[in-house]
């Protein structure tokens, strides 16, 4: 290696070049004939010659020359010790002191100049200021460092999807309020008497709310601005129409579907984010977590704790996913391992059969005793068995599934949580099957006076409120009392561990009924947004009081971007063929709803842009652009191809940066054995040539 006055003598030339190439002059202001000076390059001092204290001491002068920034920017970049790297600031700073001094003794500065001064450095600090706000002004911000400094990467990305949630949510409700809800609630229907608020309607959604704005009968199909009913013959307009008609029912239908596409978007984003960070994941990077992972900016001493458990956290996942790669299994154990797995897979395929079996033998039974007819509270009872039963399966399922996954013995916790969500993702797929087929085949439980689509909504909200409900007693059962069952009559430390898969799979099936419900009842957003907020904070409660980090750490990097993409694919497309066959196909109720006395949905549409023609016959160009694009179902089929290949080309963009990362690591593996391999060869040249 290069001693100390080598390399403070390169950085003392590099500095000088780099001032002299700031203070050039530019060529316009040059003459021809003047070129620079040799006294710049500073002949006459000899490099071999000077002592350290004079490179030293040069080196300071260069530096002092150049702006603050570029300073410490080649301090950085010098390949000296701390010990010298501090001499030289001290040595920067002892001299910029009386070089300052002596500026502001000079030329001082006036009144309008210090003023000047004062307002720069404030703004520079308020702007400061709201930055750290911005930041801090984050929802969940601190509680979200908190969680991930515990119990790592794991736990914290379903706190994380639980708020991408809630971003879709609130995107749903803000479209639908500000089109549909506000407007209906400033131009009401007819009224009819409300029954009395009893309060079990906050379980089961019927009685007081049956008439509101919560469900689909309650909004009405008129025209708003609609210049053809002042005309005295009802099917002739006038030519000049001073205001465009506001069509409630198109407003309903466009809302919607405006809703779904916005979502779509985000849910695309997320996807390709997520898979891009996923690429970008430290996984078996040991030094990088060992020698980079600490922010130096971080002075608070809450921060500085937090800080330290995550990288602790971090380091843990990174040795526990090393190990679990360099396990070998035998052959005996690999066939021992299959046998278990299959059967493990027969009893939980066995399993889901027989709760499908028990949901339709329970629906059928609802309707039967529904068709006899009783009392209200026996009504509003049977209204509730059906989604009970529903509940108590989507919770007790789960248990069954850990039984068999502790069974099987899988020994990395990546693959136990694949394979738990699969699982509870078939269970709830195929209820959600079953259950929106009863709903298109009009087997629902709902009076005659009202609208099936009504009812509908109403088995929606009322399944939103049992999962709910039995989240927060699974919650308060599987982690609360077990809790106090392992530290007061076991007495042990052990405390039980987060649920991952169970707790993600809980929020998939709730935004599932979200989207499948928000045409039935376009405030079941609203309500989602509130079950997530009370969700996030009970959640975060009993994992702080009640749990404990995992046994077994793992990386989460590419755990988010599963999550994001079973609510796209399974969830989000469901939900949206669903819809789009209730439109397309299924006749609306005639006697109440914004869409009554139609063949279908979708015609309301046609009906729209004939009375856009008669109100105004200079946006003809619009009836020609919903016939030609809108009602085109090649311009839909183009539109999902080209989703589905930016989705495959993120995808293959991904696995072309992992391929790309694979070779530069087996690169650097065959650089590091090159080099030892010629360390030998010289080791046994020299051992030759001395005997």
């Amino acid at each position: 290696g290069r001693n100390l006055g080598a390399v403070i003598s390169q950085y003392c030339n590099r500095t000088a070049r780099l001032r002299r190439r700031s203070s050039r002059p530019p060529l316009q202001q040059l003459c021809r004939s003047a070129r620079p000076s040799l006294r710049q390059y500073d002949l006459e001092t000899d490099p071999t010659r000077a002592t350290l204290e004079d490179k030293r001491r040069l080196l300071v002068k260069e530096l002092l020359s150049l702006s603050p920034s570029q300073c410490s920017h080649m301090l950085l970049t010098m390949p000296l010790s701390l010990a010298e790297k501090r001499i030289l600031r001290r040595q920067l700073s002892g001299q910029r002191g009386p070089l300052r001094q002596r500026t502001h003794h000079w030329a001082p500065f006036s009144p309008c100049g210090w003023s000047k001064v004062y307002v720069v450095f404030g703004c520079r600090g308020l702007w400061y200021r709201l930055l750290s706000l911005l930041r801090t002004a984050q929802p969940w911000h601190y509680a979200l460092k908190q969680i991930g400094g515990r119990f790592g990467s794991s736990v914290l990305s379903y706190f994380l999807f639980l708020k991408t949630l809630l971003m879709f949510n609130f995107f749903s409700f803000l479209i639908l309020l500000a089109f549909v809800v506000v407007l209906q609630a400033v131009y009401p229907p007819a009224s009819v008497s409300p029954q009395p608020f009893t309060g079990l309607e906050l379980l089961t959604g019927a009685g007081y709310f049956t008439h509101s704005l919560l469900y689909y009968g309650y909004y009405s199909n008129v025209t708003l601005n609609d210049p053809c009913i002042s005309s005295p013959q009802g099917s002739l307009c006038p030519l000049a129409a001073s205001m465009l008609p506001y069509n409630l029912p198109l407003a309903y239908l466009f809302s919607v579907g405006v809703s779904f596409l916005v979502t779509c978007i985000l849910l695309v984003y997320s996807v390709s984010r997520s898979f891009r960070e996923s690429v970008g994941s430290s996984t078996g990077h040991l030094a990088i977590k060992v020698f980079c992972a600490w922010d130096f900016k971080v002075i608070q001493r809450r921060s500085v704790k937090l800080q330290c458990e995550n990288i602790c956290t971090q380091l843990k996942e990174v040795l526990a996913e090393q190990r679990s790669r360099s396990r070998s299994w035998s052959r005996r154990q690999c066939l021992g391992h299959c046998i278990v797995t299959l059967l493990a897979w027969v009893l939980a395929l066995g399993s889901v059969s027989g709760c499908m079996f028990a949901v339709h033998y329970f629906s059928e039974h609802m309707h039967m005793q529904q068709v006899r007819g009783s009392g209200r509270w026996k009504q509003e009872g049977i209204l509730l068995v059906l989604p009970l039963v529903v509940s108590l399966l989507n919770v007790l399922m789960p248990h069954l599934f850990n039984l068999l996954a502790m069974w099987e013995k899988q020994d990395s916790p990546v693959t136990q949580v694949y394979v738990a969500i699969i699982r509870n993702l078939i269970l709830k797929t195929m209820v959600l099957i079953l259950l929106c087929s009863q709903w298109l085949s009009r087997s629902v439980t709902c009076s005659t006076e009202e609208c099936w689509e009504t009812c509908v909504g109403q088995d929606l909200y009322r399944f939103m409120v049992m999962d709910f409900i039995f989240t927060l007693l699974d919650t308060l059962f599987t982690e609360l009392i077990w809790r106090l069952i392992l530290e007061k009559k076991l007495k042990t430390k052990q405390r039980p561990e987060f649920d991952i898969a169970r707790n993600v799979l809980e929020l998939i099936y709730g935004q599932t009924l979200t989207w499948l419900g928000i045409f039935f009842a376009p405030l079941l957003p609203a309500v989602q947004m509130l079950k997530l907020l009370l969700l996030f904070y009970i959640k975060k409660t009993s994992l702080m009081q009640n749990c404990q980090s995992p046994s077994k750490p793992w990386q989460a990097s590419r755990m988010s971007t599963m999550f994001i993409t079973l609510l796209c694919f399974p969830s989000f497309l469901g939900a949206s063929a669903f819809l789009s066959y209730t439109i397309w196909s299924v006749q609306p109720s005639e006697t109440c709803g914004p869409f009554r006395g139609l063949e279908t949905i979708y015609t309301s549409g046609k009906r729209w842009v004939l009375v856009l023609e008669k109100c105004n016959p200079n946006i003809t160009w619009f009836a020609w652009v919903y016939q030609h694009l809108l009602e085109n179902t090649c311009l839909l089929f183009f539109m999902s191809v080209a989703l589905i290949a930016v989705i495959y080309f993120n995808i293959q963009v991904v696995r072309g940066r992992q391929r790309v990362i694979c070779l530069l690591r087996e690169q650097i593996a065959n650089e590091g054995e090159d080099k030892i391999f010629l360390i030998q060869k010289l080791h046994s040249v020299y051992k030759q040539r001395d005997r």
